[in-house]
């Protein structure tokens, strides 16, 4: 790694790498990768914070890794300072906000898990483990047109332009995006954002009373007005897929050996940037 490799190369590399969950729990195992994160909470560069805040997100969706990131000296103190920080931007609020709520559950799970079995229909219609944060929710879209990775990226472009979309996954093979948003953004901000594309049409899939689905176009003529996201950086925010699909997460990241290998070299950089 070249000596003038910024904080934010950094820290969207471990993002990247934590995005695939073969990586995981390797990264909370090494003893430099979870401090170094938990020091780029406080930069001052607000891409770094949100990046970090990724990838501990990303993390915490093993259910191994949550007792060791909660014990972690400075994790719950700093999120909590990211989510009271008055100069925090929205997102980045809710992110720390979804994270803390998660790793507080941990050692508590057995109970919870108990307890979610009796609505088990409802908790599995949910893509984030902190969707019952009434601040945010989850929209799918069914989006024709979603044929390629350059499709793929049309449709990145288009959803990190709006204000309020905190995270999103894709379903390549059933054409399909998974969208963590604010509770106050419509679900047609989306569908405009896509169809403004237009090479691509989403549509709104919706569990129907009997289990099924439905998908709900949107109306051609919406006028809904889409404000434009500027308090986040211009990267995709990714999350494991509610089916577990792999594929995008490692064909980013590359190999599993190829990542690990980099997460050595990134943690010595963390220790020669940040420790005595």
């Amino acid at each position: 790694m070249s000596a003038e490799v910024d904080a934010l190369t950094v820290v969207n590399q471990l993002r990247d790498l934590a995005a695939d969950p073969l990586n995981r729990r390797a990264i909370v195992e090494d003893q430099g990768c979870l401090p170094g994160l938990i020091l780029f909470f406080d930069h001052p560069n607000p891409q770094v914070v949100y990046s970090a805040l990724l990838a501990v997100r990303y993390l915490a969706e093993c259910r191994a890794n949550r007792e060791k990131l909660k014990g972690e000296l400075g994790m719950m103190l700093s999120l909590q300072n990211i989510m009271q920080k008055s100069s925090s931007p929205g997102e980045t609020k809710l992110l720390a906000s979804e994270i803390y709520e998660i790793l507080q559950s941990a050692g508590k799970e057995e109970a919870e898990r108990a307890e979610a079995a009796a609505a088990s229909c409802q908790r599995k219609a949910h893509f984030f483990l902190g969707s019952n944060n009434k601040r945010a929710k989850t929209v799918v879209l069914h989006i024709d047109g979603l044929d390629d990775s350059t499709r793929r990226s049309l449709c990145e472009e288009a959803l990190l332009k709006i204000r309020g979309v905190i995270s999103f996954t894709f379903q390549m093979a059933v054409k399909r995006c998974v969208v963590r948003i604010r509770s106050d953004l419509k679900a047609e901000a989306l569908g405009t954002a896509i169809n403004s594309t237009k090479v691509m049409k989403a549509q709104q899939v919706v569990k129907t009373d009997d289990g099924g689905e439905l998908m709900l176009p949107f109306q051609e003529d919406s006028s809904v007005l889409v404000e434009e996201n500027t308090d986040i950086p211009d990267y995709l925010p990714e999350d494991e897929s509610p089916s577990q699909e792999q594929d995008k997460a490692v064909t980013r990241v590359g190999s599993v050996t190829d990542g690990l290998g980099w997460l050595s070299t990134a943690a010595n950089f963390l220790t020669r940037s940040f420790y005595w």
